[in-house]
Parts: structure tokens; sequence; C-alpha cells
């Protein structure tokens, strides 16, 4: 019993101590795995695909990705440092890079690598949908989003451990096994990849329109995204994404608060 309580001791410590601040909402969020770990793993990772893929240079669509890139780190860092985060960035090291890939995807790394697909490029469509596409890729590694979900992982995995020390009735423990599998996957882990994805577009919005971005071209840029997929997605609450009507939906809604937050900033035409 001494054993079992140790667990769940030394569980509830680790949460407790364990947390930091989105600047973005101010909530309180799990840190299991601390920056000062997580970035050099990151920029090592970063660096070794870079050596294992064809980085597109010099070409048009490679200064567009840079340029976009840059205007929305400069936003992010304007807005954090307006708001009390002074030095919030000051471990990124910012890179961006445009990937020969007809994957259509992008991604930021914790501390600020990011990558763009060449298949992308025609769904962006142009300088403010990549800008969508970024800001909303950047807003992932602002608010900490890798780091909550390695921490995620890390007490989902805690939770089957606990049961299977309590548990010793096999029968049971493999009922409890599948049950904890798919309960915490379906009620835990995948409500909590979606709203990652609902405050990373929130978030996205704000920064493309600091940068000077129109940030309606982000709910145009999703039903570009919805237009190609062909409508075939999993339902909602078994994937890891809002449906595109979800997110079209909620972007609409918070567009004009993005623009009155960028007229802070004496941002007042946006690019479309």
């Amino acid at each position: 019993m001494k054993y079992k309580n140790s667990i769940v001791a030394m569980g509830g410590l680790a949460l407790f101590l364990s947390c930091a601040t989105n600047p973005f909402t101010g909530s309180k969020t799990l840190a299991l795995v601390p920056n000062s770990q997580l970035f050099p793993t990151a920029f090592a990772q970063y660096d070794q695909f870079l050596t294992e893929h064809k980085i597109i240079k010099g070409t048009k669509d490679a200064e567009m990705v840079k340029r976009v890139g840059q205007k929305i780190a400069v936003a992010a860092e304007r807005w954090l440092d307006a708001n009390g985060y002074q030095g919030y960035l000051k471990d990124y090291k910012w890179e961006y890079n445009l990937v020969e890939d007809k994957t259509v995807n992008a991604w930021c790394m914790p501390g600020g690598k990011i990558v763009v697909y060449t298949g992308i490029l025609p769904i962006a469509k142009d300088e403010a949908g990549l800008a969508a596409i970024m800001g909303h890729e950047v807003s992932h590694a602002l608010a900490n989003h890798g780091q909550q979900r390695m921490s995620a992982g890390m007490v989902q995995q805690l939770g089957s451990v606990a049961g299977n020390v309590v548990i010793k009735d096999q029968e049971t423990l493999n009922l409890f096994n599948q049950a904890y599998g798919i309960g915490s996957e379906v009620g835990l882990m995948l409500p909590f990849s979606r709203s990652h994805e609902t405050e990373a577009d929130e978030i996205g919005l704000y920064l493309m329109a600091i940068a000077g971005y129109e940030p309606m071209e982000a709910a145009n840029l999703w039903r570009r995204m919805s237009a190609q997929s062909g409508g075939q997605a999993p339902p909602e609450f078994l994937s890891t994404h809002p449906a595109n009507e979800t997110r079209i939906r909620n972007i609409e809604a918070h567009a004009a608060k993005a623009k009155e937050e960028a007229r802070k900033f004496g941002v007042t035409t946006f690019k479309s």
C-alpha cells in the first residue's frame, strides 16, 4: 500500500511543481519537460531533418517563407513585450525553411524552428494565406503546446502504470487497459489536441494581423483546405483537429478582435 501511495504522491507532486504559464491565456499549463531540455532536443532534430530533405533556397517562394516568418516573429515579440512578457523569446532561435515535399504541411518546433512544405503553397495561394499558416504554427510553439502534449502523454502513461500496479486480477486488468486506452485517448488526449488547434488558430489571427495581414484570410485558407480534402475527415470527436467548419466559424468570430488588437500597435492596413 505504501508503494501505491508513493506513486500517487510522486505523480501529484510532479504535476504541482511542473507548471508554466501560457502568455496568451494566462492559464497554468503542464510543463513536465522544461524548455531548457526541450529546445536543444528540438534544435538537434531540426538540424537532422534539414540534412535529410531538400531545402529550397533563393527562389521567390523561399524568400516569401522567410519574409512572412520574420514578420510573424516580430509580431509575436511586439505583443509579448507589450503584455509583460519581455524576454519570453530569449532562447528562441528562429529559422524558416521551405522544403521540397508534396505533403500539405508546415510546422514550428519548440524554440522557433519552422518548416513549410512546397505541397502547402498552392493552398496557401498567396502571402496572406501563408501568414495564416505560419501564424498558426508559430502559435503552437509560443503557447508551449509541444511541451504540454509531451507532459500529457507522461500523465497518461502514469495513469496506466498506476492502474497496473493497483489491479491484481488479470481479467479486470485486461478490461482496465482496454477501457483506459480508449477512454484516455478519446476523452482526454484528442480533446486536448483539438483545444490546442483552436487556441493556435486564435493566437495566429492576432499575430498575422499585427504583422499586417488580413486575418479573415485564415477563414479562406481553411475553405481551400476543406475543398482540397474533398470533405474526407473523421468525426470531430475522433480527430486531433476541429472540423474545418468549426475552425472557419471560430476564425470569423475572432477576426475583428484581431484587427482591433493590431491597431493598438499602429497597424491600420491589412494585406490580403
